[in-house]
Parts: structure tokens; C-alpha cells; sequence
């Protein structure tokens, strides 16, 4: 069997008994034009390696491959692992499957340097991941770009700026490192099951850091100040000292609100604390 000879998705589905459990936040897409879409988000793939987070049927897998990347899947379904080995073996040495929990193994070993991370993410897991990803002490980080699904409304978050309901704690922090962007939407009923919102595809780029705050330090004044948004910083603040004053040093008053204060402020003045 080759990849060209592969049987469709839905087949694979039925034969393996692959239905998507909510408890393990899982949407299977089907639409090749789409996941094929998604696979070229990262640029070309040809000859680079790609870490995938719970392929499931492995329909992302095969865009991937088609793309012409090595790709290195993390699934801990059980279930899924006997579909995912057929499509190991027609892909030809290009596919490791990896049955694990994503949230404890050691992806920057299982990928490699460079490596660019692309999944649908499980929704119940995404977002601990993205964090994870982007809190790396080490910067540039051993990916080369993040090309992740999620709920759009937490794609919003990503790119929010300030002065905007969605800005928060996740705008800083994907905003401190990196350039973040929405490729595009995807509409609940190219899922199966459905999901109850809209999903988006996120692209996210390291950069130089804004500042020489470490992700603790930025982690701890960010919780602070978006802890309680509603009030003004110098009693969101409070409870962190020097955390009201290494924001004034960069000309925020203590007036203001967590969600008016800039990506570049938040990460200067963690770097004070």
C-alpha cells in the first residue's frame, strides 16, 4: 500500500471503530482540500519535520505527508494506533507514531530542532500545550513555527490587541516572542462531530523577545494584573511588590487597566520585578 492507494478516511473510521470521544476533546476532520490547506499554513514542508499532537484517523497526517514532510505523531488513543500504523507503513519510513500523552512527553526530543508543530488540537489540551510551547526558558525555542486549531474564540485571544474585550493574558504571552496571526476559520460542519463554535487556524512565528523578562516573571505579573481586569492596576496589583512601580517606569498609571497596557509594557516591566 502507498499513500496514493490509501482508503478513504471515513473507511478507516468504520473499520478500526474510530468515533470521536468528547473525552478526549476530539473533532476529526474529513475535507482533504482543507487539511491540505492547513498543511501548506507552515510554508513548504518538503524534507522537514513536522510534530502532529493526536492525529486520531490520521487525516491531517496524510496532508502532511502528501506535503512531503516527516512527520512525528503523538497519539494516546489506543484506538487509533492500528490505523496510524497502516499509514506508517505506506508512507515509507516518513511516519513515527508515538502512542503517548502529549502533555508529558519530551516533544523537543521526539522532533528535533527545527521541527514545525501542526495539529488540530484536541480542545480539552490545547491550550496547556500552546502555553507550554511558547513558555520555553530557552529563545529561539526548538520549533520553527506553531500551526495549531482551536476554538476561534481562542484564536481571537492570540492575536487580540489592547483596548479589546479578547486581550489577555494569552495575547501577552503569544505576543511577547512571537508574531501571531489567524489563517483562516473553519465552520462547525467540516468537523465530525460538530463542534458547538467556529474553529480558526493559528500561525505563530518566533521573534526576538521584547524584553529580557523570563515567562515565570511575565506569568506572575500578567495573573496579577488580568486576575482581576475589571479594577485598575494599583489594586489588581497589589499583592506583587514592584510590580505597580515597574509599570509606571514605563509610563502606565497606576489607573490604568490590565487590558489597556501594551505587550511591550507588561514584558519591560517583568523584567524589573
Amino acid at each position: 500500500m502507498s499513500l496514493d492507494t490509501l482508503p478513504p478516511l471515513r473507511e478507516v473510521i468504520a473499520r478500526h471503530g474510530l468515533n470521536a470521544k468528547k473525552s478526549l476533546g476530539q473533532n476529526f476532520l474529513f475535507d482533504g482540500n482543507l487539511l491540505d490547506r492547513i498543511a501548506r499554513v507552515p510554508g513548504p514542508l518538503e524534507g522537514r519535520t513536522v510534530y502532529e499532537v493526536g492525529p486520531g484517523p490520521g487525516g491531517l497526517t496524510r496532508a502532511l505527508l502528501r506535503a512531503g514532510a516527516n512527520v512525528v505523531a503523538v497519539e494516546r488513543d489506543d484506538r487509533a494506533i492500528p490505523a496510524l500504523a497502516e499509514l506508517a507503513e505506506a508512507a515509507g519510513g516518513r511516519l513515527r507514531v508515538v502512542d503517548a500523552d502529549a502533555m508529558t512527553v519530551d516533544a523537543a526530543s521526539l522532533a528535533g530542532e527545527g521541527a514545525h508543530i501542526v495539529a488540530n488540537l484536541p480542545y480539552n489540551i490545547g491550550t496547556a500545550l500552546l502555553t507550554g510551547w511558547l513558555s520555553s526558558e530557552a529563545w529561539p525555542p526548538w520549533w520553527a513555527s506553531l500551526t495549531l486549531m482551536f476554538q476561534k474564540e481562542v484564536a481571537q485571544r492570540l492575536v487580540a490587541a489592547p483596548g479589546s474585550s479578547a486581550y489577555g493574558r494569552l495575547s501577552v504571552l503569544a505576543q511577547w516572542r512571537t508574531t501571531a496571526r489567524i489563517a483562516f476559520t473553519v465552520p462547525p460542519r467540516a468537523f465530525i462531530p460538530a463542534p458547538k463554535v467556529e474553529s480558526a487556524v493559528v500561525h505563530l512565528v518566533p521573534t526576538s523577545a521584547m524584553s529580557s523578562a523570563t515567562p515565570a516573571k511575565l506569568s506572575a505579573l500578567t495573573a496579577a494584573g488580568f486576575g482581576q481586569r475589571r479594577k485598575m492596576l494599583r489594586a489588581s496589583l497589589r499583592g506583587l511588590p514592584g510590580a505597580l512601580e515597574a509599570l509606571e517606569a514605563q509610563g502606565i498609571l497606576p489607573e490604568a487597566r490590565a487590558e489597556t497596557v501594551p505587550v511591550s509594557a507588561w514584558a519591560a516591566a517583568a523584567a524589573l520585578l
